[in-house]
């Protein structure tokens, strides 16, 4: 009865978070009118080409991880490539490798060990940019990240704000991988958009 008894209590404290934290505020219309007319005008759209670059910190240990697994398979402890992990992601997005740089964005999703042969992920996520000229824009990323090749090619299928209807790619490659599994991977990102 007691657990039952501390949900609302949780729920508070969950709204009353939600409420403090500062939310990125797209620069564009984004409800159904907007939107709608937004795609009319696109027939004289030209496409518009972007490159960004950015470290993303995939923190795994210590007080404060930004990435945790959230299930596995009963099998993956016993496989050579971790087969079957799934872990969200909450990573910070910064200007620099350094742990101190600007952030810019969060990478927000969810990757999985997803090879029986090599350590590969299946890697959905969002670049949620935060800072700058693309606050409150997305950038979806989903494809396959082969973690242990030098670059790892991988597709942007879509984004928000002033990245509607993105396409490109994104290259990551490890800059740094601490004992303890943390990580600072640079990504550096070519995306068409109208």
């Amino acid at each position: 009865m007691g657990k039952l008894n501390s949900i609302p209590l949780l729920c508070s404290i969950a709204i009353a978070i939600l409420l403090s934290t500062p939310i990125a505020h797209c620069k564009i219309a984004q409800g159904p009118k907007a939107v709608e007319n937004w795609f009319q005008k696109l027939n004289h759209a030209k496409p518009k080409m972007t490159k960004l670059h950015f470290y993303f910190h995939d923190i795994v240990s210590g007080r404060n991880p930004t990435s945790m697994p959230v299930a596995q398979a009963n099998s993956t402890s016993h496989s050579p490539t971790v087969f079957g992990l799934l872990a969200m992601l909450d990573d910070r997005l910064t200007t620099g490798p350094e742990i101190n740089s600007t952030t810019i964005g969060r990478a927000q999703g969810i990757v999985g060990t997803a090879s029986l042969e090599e350590f590969s992920l299946l890697m959905s996520l969002n670049f949620v940019f935060t800072k700058g000229k693309f606050s409150g824009s997305t950038l979806s990323l989903l494809g396959r990240n082969t973690v242990l090749n030098e670059y790892r090619e991988m597709p942007i299928v879509g984004g928000s704000g002033v990245f509607r209807l993105a396409r490109g790619i994104a290259t990551a490659k490890t800059h740094t991988l601490s004992n303890n599994g943390d990580a600072v991977v640079e990504y550096h990102v070519v995306v068409m958009h109208y």
